[in-house]
């Protein structure tokens, strides 16, 4: 059966917000993003950028003492921060985390969008959020144009990530349980195959370094690839290809 489930929005977490979030714009030709105010009672700014109906958010600490500041100390620079996925029954979801002991360390619920946190010690590698939103290609995070309904929006898509971590398989196998998909192995490389087959995301060896996200593929059109296969910004490789 195709994987209902989705990889919506992925994450960097960024020392200088405007630095980043400007690169992201100018590298990916993206429309200004949405700030969400709601940010701030994590102690940091944002803004979320639409890549067809999917989206990149960038983060930044605006005060001490912060996860997202923590994080950054911990890895020594801007990096991967955060995946959320989509999921098609949010009570569905809430029941196999309590099955497998996986804790919500925040949820936000409203009429459009229901999303969980989970702990990061229960699902390493990344923050990792399972939402459900309705309808289902609305994105109560983007905005107003976004909440509660699918606005008219350009090609495009996050299309993979890559995770490094100290056990690939383990960690493979502990996302694959919480999104409810199987683990395959492409190219000697754990994935868990998500939207039936337009998105994966992969796992590889850490080799010491840092664990976290640290490859994100986009699907742009061609004129905004603009013949390009890679580039790094935020501290991530973002793979590039041409959107159908």
């Amino acid at each position: 059966m195709p994987s209902m489930q989705r990889l919506r929005q992925a994450v960097l977490v960024a020392a200088d917000y405007e630095a980043v979030a400007d690169r992201v714009r100018s590298e990916f030709r993206l429309a200004e993003p949405f700030h969400d105010p709601g940010v701030a009672e994590f102690g940091l700014r944002n803004g979320v950028f639409a890549i067809g109906d999917t989206f990149l958010e960038v983060v930044s600490p605006t005060r001490e003492g912060t996860t997202a500041g923590r994080y950054l100390d911990r890895v020594g620079g801007d990096a991967g921060y955060m995946v959320m996925f989509q999921v098609p029954d949010i009570d569905v979801a809430r029941a196999r985390m309590e099955r497998l002991g996986v804790r919500v360390v925040w949820v936000a619920e409203e009429e459009d969008i229901v999303d969980l946190h989970l702990h990061p010690r229960d699902v390493p590698g990344a923050i990792v959020s399972l939402t459900a939103a309705t309808p289902a290609g609305s994105w109560h995070w983007a905005g107003p144009a976004w909440a509660g309904r699918v606005p008219e929006h350009g090609a495009g898509a996050v299309t993979s990530m890559t995770v490094r971590a100290a056990d690939p398989a383990g960690l493979a196998a502990r996302w694959a349980e919480v999104l409810d998909e199987p683990v395959t192995v492409t190219g000697g490389e754990p994935t868990v195959v998500l939207d039936g087959g337009a998105q994966v995301v992969r796992f590889v060896p850490a080799d010491g370094a840092h664990e976290g996200i640290v490859e994100i593929g986009l699907a742009l059109p061609a004129a905004d690839r603009a013949g390009r296969d890679a580039v790094t910004v935020g501290g991530v490789r973002f793979v590039l290809t041409d959107a159908s």
